[in-house]
């Protein structure tokens, strides 16, 4: 496939035409939900509640940040939980889901699983099971109102006890016939054992949920491997740190497990320097499954189709390797076989169109 792909590669980077990326068809993996916002959605949520928003969030420009420190991660955190505080009745969360779903379809998606830490949300909606209704609610609004097949993936704090998430992931598994797909585990990586939430993914995967857990971003290939090892991953959220591990990467081929690479949040919270230094031409080789995501386009400034114009621009990507890449979104996600079906139809014709 491989060889394929680069014989195809080398006759289109003589084709005059280059593809618009919007159209290629394609699945989204990685999108956190606070992150998804709109700018403009924040600046008014923030005025109709009286919430002060620093100038990072309110300045027109994405904030100039860095992770790498704990310092950084916790002014992340900081502005995450500030643009959160402006979602407070059923509304907002309706007009946030909605406005993701649509700014998706314009990018080309056919299938979107957004994450979402539910107990975020349940001080200010009525409780934890409220929270997620209204959220699943919104889900099935939005997907219906804009046509995009659109899903949830709950996902535990890693900074919280173990115990908080076993009860999400029972909570994710009951409203399985509702929406959620996935389970997940999020924050910083660099704080808590991935095997003290063995149990939670243990139940959600025994509810018929695939585990996604977040790795190999701020920490470096070990953080992928115990998400692999410990927590049985059937998908990883960034994984990029894996390329400094060439057995590891073997692993994660052989396994098919997708990394959910996202690349401009990569270079915003300094975990490289620049577009070109994340390592997607590594895994790409080493053949594990990529899906690009767009993170949380509200703090690092662009969507999901911006990554695949990265991933041509600063790596070389051809229009065969972008549709291959939009293929193993579409085959990393919990999408229905016609939903699948459909879309891989799609991105062969959209490689096909003169």
């Amino acid at each position: 496939m491989r060889q394929d792909l680069r014989m195809e590669s080398v006759r289109a980077r003589g084709e005059a035409a280059i593809r618009n990326v919007r159209l290629l068809p394609k699945a989204h993996l990685h999108l956190h939900f606070t992150g998804s916002m709109r700018p403009g959605t924040l600046l008014e949520l923030a005025d109709k509640y009286g919430v002060h928003l620093p100038e990072a969030l309110s300045g027109g420009e994405p904030p100039k940040l860095r992770a790498t420190d704990e310092r950084g991660w916790f002014r992340f955190q900081r502005l995450y939980d500030i643009a959160r505080s402006c979602l407070r009745s059923p509304e907002d969360i309706q007009r946030l889901v909605r406005e993701a779903a649509e700014e998706d379809v314009r990018d080309g998606s056919g299938w979107l699983e957004i994450q979402v830490d539910p107990t975020s949300y349940a001080p200010r909606l009525g409780g934890l099971i409220p929270a997620l209704e209204i959220i699943l609610d919104a889900v099935e609004s939005a997907s219906r109102e804009t046509g995009l097949g659109m899903r949830v993936l709950v996902a535990a704090n890693r900074m919280k006890h173990p115990l908080d998430a076993r009860t999400l992931a029972r909570l994710a598994v009951r409203y399985a016939d509702r929406g959620v797909v996935g389970f997940g585990l999020s924050n910083d990586e660099r704080r808590g054992l991935a095997r003290d939430f063995d149990r939670a993914f243990e139940i959600a995967r025994e509810g018929g949920l695939l585990a996604a857990p977040h790795g190999g971003e701020l920490s470096g290939p070990s953080s992928v491997r115990d998400c692999m090892d410990d927590l049985h991953a059937s998908r990883v959220g960034h994984g990029v740190r894996a390329a400094e591990d060439p057995r590891l990467m073997r692993k994660l081929a052989e396994r098919g497990v997708t990394c959910e690479v996202c690349p401009s949040s990569n270079v915003a919270l300094g975990v490289y320097e620049k577009p070109g230094d994340v390592p997607l031409r590594a895994l790409w080789d080493a053949g594990v499954p990529i899906a690009l995501g767009a993170d949380d386009p509200l703090l690092f400034g662009s969507r999901l189709a911006a990554q695949y114009e990265l991933v041509r621009e600063h790596h070389g990507f051809t229009d065969a390797e972008l549709a291959e890449l939009a293929r193993q979104s579409v085959r990393g996600s919990a999408a229905p076989e016609p939903v699948r079906a459909g879309l891989l139809a799609g991105i062969d014709g959209w490689l096909t169109a003169a």
